[in-house]
C-alpha cells in the first residue's frame, strides 16, 4: 500500500461509502454503453435501390426489370444494383412499343444513369435513419464512416481537454459538467435539421462522453482501496457500460425512428442530478493540491457513514518528495519529460490504438453480419460480460503484462483466422469474431485499469485522458477499416488481427505493476526496460526513506 491507503485503511473495504461511491460512478457508464454504439442504429443502411418514380407510363415488365443485376460480395450470387438504375428514357422508348426486356431488348446494351430521382429502402428494420433521411448512400456513402469519425474526434478533443481541467480543477466537477453537455446535446441531436448539423453536435457529444466516462473512471480509483479499485476499473465500470450497451438493441427494436431513439437515449441524464451530492472529490487530488484539510473533512464524513471512529491525524506530513511535487503545476508535457515515462508513454499509446480500431471496427461491424442486426447487436454487447469478468479474474491474480499480451495476441489470432473460413459457414465465422471481440473487450479493460495503476497521482487523470485522446486516431479511422467491406470482405480482419497480434507482442515491453503500490509521484514510477534502472517502489523503501529524513 501507499502512504494514502495505510493511512485510510481505517475505513475498511466495503462499507457504505465504499459501496456508495461504487455504484453510482459506475452508474455513469451506464449512458456511456448506449451512446457509444447508438450509431449502429441511428445511421442503419437498410437494403436499397434506385427509385423508380410512379407516375412514369412504364410497362409492368419493365418497371420490374429496370435495376440491374450486379455481382454480390459472395462470388456467382447476383442482386440488384443499388447505385444505378436503366436509363428512364431507355426504358420508356421499349415499353411504348411493347418490347419486352429480356426477350426483345439485350439488357446489357440499355444504357445505365444513376439514381436521378433518389433511392426507395427497405423499411422491415427500420423507419428511419440519418442514411435514409439524407441519402448518404453511394456517392455520399463515405459521410456514414466520417459521421462515427466526427464523434471520436470529439472523443480525442475530449480526452485531450478532460485530463488537464480534471488535474487542475478536480475530478468531479469535471464529471459532472460534461455529464450535463452530453445530456443538453445528445437531446439536441433529434431535432437536428441536416447532416452537417447533426455531426456538429456529435462531434461535442463524444468529447463530453469520454470526458465523464475518464472523471469517473479515476476519481473511484482514487477513492476506493486497493482491493476495490481492481474489481471497480475492470469489472465495475465496464460491466455498466456492457450492461448499456446491452440496452441500446433493445431500444433499438421497439423505437426504429431515429429521432425518437435519440429522444429516449437523452432522457437517462436526467438520473444523475441528484449523484452530486452523493459523490465527494477525489481526496488523493486535495492532497496533490495541497488542500489537507478539505482532504480530511472527506475522509471523516466516510468513516462517519461506516460508523467508525476517525483517529485524531488522519494524514501524517508528506514526503518531502511529494510535499515539493505537489505544488508543481503538472501538463501533458511531463508524459515525455523523462526517458522512463516517455517509453512507457509512448507504448502505451501504440497499444491503445490498436486495441481501439479492433474494438469499435468489430462494434459497429455489427449491423454488417448475417442475420437480424438487433440479435448481432445483442449478441455482440452480450459477448462483453464475460469479457469484463475475465478482466477481473486476470487483473486480480495474474502478470498484467500476461494479461495484456494473452489477450491482444488471442484476439488478433482468431480474426486473423476469419478469412481462411468457407464463405459458406457464415455462423463459424461469426463465433470466431465474438471470440476476436470477447479477447479484445478484455484487453480494453485491462487497458484502463493498467494505465490508471502505472501512472502517478499527480498525472494519472492528465495520463488517462491523454492515452485516450491518442487512441482516438484509432477509433476515427474504425469505420473506415469497417467501409474497406466494400473492396473486400476479408481486408479489415486482416488488417485488425494483424495490428493486434503486433501490439500483443508490444505489450511485452511495459513495466510490471501487479502486487505494486499506486504511485502518487513521477520518481515513483516503475521501470522501462532499458531506462536507467531504480530500486522499485514498495511500502518498505518509503518507510526507510522517512527514517532516513527523520
Amino acid at each position: 500500500m501507499s502512504d494514502y491507503d495505510a493511512e485510510t485503511a481505517f475505513l475498511g473495504e466495503w462499507g457504505r461509502f465504499q459501496q456508495q461511491v461504487f455504484y453510482l460512478l459506475c452508474l455513469t457508464a451506464f449512458p456511456n454503453g448506449f451512446t457509444a454504439l447508438s450509431i449502429v442504429f441511428v445511421a442503419g443502411t437498410p437494403t436499397h435501390r434506385c427509385l423508380i418514380p410512379a407516375h412514369l407510363n412504364l410497362s409492368a415488365a419493365w418497371r420490374n426489370s429496370s435495376i440491374p443485376l450486379e455481382e454480390d460480395q459472395i462470388p456467382g450470387a447476383l442482386v440488384p444494383s443499388k447505385c444505378s438504375r436503366y436509363k428512364v428514357d431507355a426504358m420508356l422508348g421499349y415499353s411504348d412499343i411493347g418490347l419486352l426486356p429480356g426477350v426483345d431488348v439485350n439488357l446489357s446494351h440499355v444504357p445505365r444513369e444513376g439514381c436521378v430521382d433518389g433511392w426507395e429502402y427497405d423499411r422491415s428494420n427500420y423507419i428511419s435513419t440519418i442514411v435514409t433521411e439524407w441519402d448518404l448512400v453511394c456517392d455520399d456513402s463515405w459521410k456514414k464512416p466520417l459521421t462515427s469519425s466526427v464523434y471520436f474526434i470529439g472523443f480525442l478533443t475530449g480526452s485531450f481537454i478532460t485530463g488537464q481541467l480534471s488535474d487542475r480543477y478536480g475530478r468531479k466537477i469535471v464529471l459532472f459538467l460534461t455529464l450535463a453537455i452530453q445530456a443538453v446535446f445528445s437531446f439536441s441531436q433529434a431535432f437536428a435539421p441536416s447532416w452537417t448539423v447533426f455531426c456538429t453536435l456529435f462531434f461535442v457529444v463524444g468529447l463530453a462522453q469520454i470526458s465523464y466516462y475518464v472523471s469517473a473512471f479515476v476519481l473511484g480509483m482514487e477513492l476506493l482501496n486497493p482491493r476495490m479499485r481492481t474489481v471497480f476499473s475492470t469489472v465495475g465500470m465496464c460491466m455498466f457500460f456492457g450492461l448499456g450497451y446491452m440496452l441500446l438493441p433493445l431500444l433499438g427494436f421497439f423505437i426504429r425512428d431515429w429521432r425518437k431513439l435519440m429522444l429516449s437515449l437523452s432522457l437517462f441524464g436526467l438520473l444523475f442530478v441528484p449523484v452530486w451530492w452523493l459523490i465527494p472529490e477525489s481526496p488523493r487530488w486535495l492532497l496533490s493540491r495541497g488542500r489537507v484539510r478539505d482532504a480530511e473533512a472527506i475522509i471523516r464524513a466516510a468513516a462517519k457513514k461506516n460508523k467508525i471512529e476517525a483517529p485524531p491525524v488522519i494524514f501524517r506530513p508528506l514526503q518531502k518528495e511529494l510535499a515539493s511535487e505537489k505544488t508543481k503545476a503538472h501538463n501533458i508535457c511531463d508524459l515525455l519529460r523523462s526517458p522512463n515515462i516517455r517509453w512507457i508513454s509512448i507504448t502505451l499509446w501504440l497499444v491503445w490504438n490498436t486495441v481501439t480500431i479492433a474494438y469499435f471496427a468489430l462494434s459497429l461491424n455489427t449491423s454488417n453480419l448475417h442475420g437480424n442486426v438487433y440479435f448481432n447487436c445483442f449478441l455482440s454487447a452480450l459477448v462483453e460480460m464475460p469479457a469484463y469478468t475475465a478482466s477481473w479474474i486476470m487483473f486480480r491474480w495474474y502478470s498484467r503484462r500476461l494479461c495484456l499480451f494473452s489477450t491482444l495476441f488471442t484476439g488478433g489470432l482468431f480474426l486473423l483466422l476469419i478469412q481462411l473460413i468457407p464463405a459458406h459457414l457464415i455462423y463459424f465465422a461469426i463465433t470466431l469474431e465474438m471470440i476476436g471481440k470477447f479477447a479484445i473487450t478484455t484487453a480494453f479493460a485491462i487497458m484502463y485499469a493498467y494505465t490508471a495503476e502505472v501512472y502517478p497521482t499527480v498525472l494519472r487523470n492528465t495520463a488517462v485522458g491523454t492515452c485516450s485522446m491518442v487512441s482516438r486516431i484509432g477509433s476515427i479511422t474504425a469505420p473506415f477499416f469497417i467501409y474497406l467491406r466494400s473492396y473486400s470482405v476479408s481486408l479489415p480482419y486482416i488488417l485488425m488481427g494483424s495490428l493486434t497480434v503486433l501490439s500483443g507482442l508490444l505489450s511485452l515491453l511495459l513495466p510490471e505493476s501487479y502486487g505494486m503500490p499506486l504511485p502518487d509521484t513521477i520518481a515513483q514510477m516503475q521501470h522501462f526496460p532499458g531506462c536507467c534502472r531504480r530500486t522499485p517502489y514498495t511500502l518498505s523503501n518509503t518507510e526507510e526513506e522517512e527514517k532516513a529524513a527523520e
